[in-house]
């Protein structure tokens, strides 16, 4: 009994002191998102229901842990970490300069913060494409290292099908992408939509049923007409998620950056889609904080009171002023006297 009592002891001095340990932030300091039910956590189980009942799937880019606890909060059902960060966040012109290492990194940012969507992320460009050895290879790192729950990959050439099937047998759930496929634009010509003629179109339904038969749970269609993707969606059994694909698909994905109206910078401006609604102006409010900030750092109004909380007893000030002055430097002892008679001129409301 009394090793039990030892125990108990040992677990309740651990549970008090635990926040007092270094990797875990206190509360007045950092007051990160509150942790999930990891029961309401989205399942394919969870996405094949909402397909069956007709229920539309949400999908949303994130790249960061924050953009990541803003998904997490707003219920969405799938986050991608796609490789379209290569573009909205590294600030390149398309999506095949990121490399697996950079992805992993993003993968684990937004693991941290999204606890309740199916994550998925993005196989990049160059990855995955030399054997099935090196997709599965890859598919593994994403999981292991990035912690996902899922990939996507781009479809259309029977090795892609190839390597999405090889994944899906080693026990990694694959999400399919066609139409516009953006790692291919050096063979699509560019950024074009397709399914815009028959043999095009054809080839959509026939690549997505494909990628259905190689194991994928769900299919991406990006850029094509909405007829094309009305057929693709009925003559598979798993759901479809649109961009730029028009009404009729299971479930719809946007990029996070793009959906906010997060920037104007014309870059972004250049590469943003056409078929992108823009449900805020976030760049817009992004820029008056900043310039708002900018003035009254100028001006001197910010930091004031209210934003300087950490306090010092006047008897320690003295103190500390009187060591100062013992090194010799009375400076900054001048200095730290003025700021204590400044701050008590003006107390902030609530101040400790």
């Amino acid at each position: 009994m009394s090793h039990f009592r030892t125990l108990a002891k040992r677990c309740t001095f651990l549970a008090r002191s635990s926040r007092y340990m270094s990797n875990i932030p206190e509360d007045s300091v950092y007051g990160g998102p509150k942790p999930q039910n990891h029961n309401q956590r989205v399942t394919l189980t969870h996405l094949r229901q909402k397909h069956r009942m007709g229920e539309p799937i949400t999908m949303v880019t994130a790249y960061d842990y924050p953009s990541a606890v803003h998904l997490d909060s707003a219920g969405i059902d799938i986050c991608l970490v796609g490789d379209s960060a290569s573009m909205v966040v590294h600030g390149h012109d398309t999506t095949l300069p990121i490399t697996l290492d950079e992805m992993l990194v993003h993968c684990r940012a937004v693991a941290r913060g999204a606890k309740r969507p199916l994550l998925v992320g993005d196989l990049p460009f160059g990855t995955y494409e030399s054997s099935t050895h090196q997709a599965v290879d890859t598919a593994v790192r994403v999981l292991k290292e990035g912690g996902m729950d899922a990939i996507k990959l781009e479809g259309g050439a029977p090795s892609r099908i190839t390597a999405a099937k090889a994944i899906v047998e080693a026990g990694i759930a694959v999400i399919g992408h066609v139409g516009l496929t953006p790692q291919a634009i050096s063979v699509l010509g560019g950024f074009r939509p397709q399914g815009k003629n028959i043999a095009s179109a054809v080839k959509v339904v026939e690549t997505a049923m494909a990628l259905q038969e190689a194991g994928c749970f769900s299919v991406v269609l990006e850029c094509v007409p909405a007829p094309v993707a009305a057929a693709a969606t009925s003559a598979l059994k798993i759901p479809t998620i649109g961009i730029g694909a028009g009404p009729f698909c299971s479930g719809q994905v946007l990029v996070y950056h793009d959906l906010l109206g997060m920037m104007q910078h014309p870059h972004h401006a250049k590469v943003t889609p056409k078929f992108c609604k823009q449900y805020g102006q976030v760049g817009d409010i992004i820029n008056k904080a900043l310039l708002a900030y900018k003035e009254e750092v100028t001006n001197g109004s910010f930091p004031g009171p209210a934003h300087s909380p950490y306090k010092i007893g006047s008897a320690d000030t003295d103190g500390f002023v009187n060591e100062l002055q013992k090194l010799g430097f009375d400076k900054a002892a001048s200095a730290a006297a003025e700021a204590a008679e400044k701050i008590e001129t003006v107390k902030s409301p609530g101040a400790l």
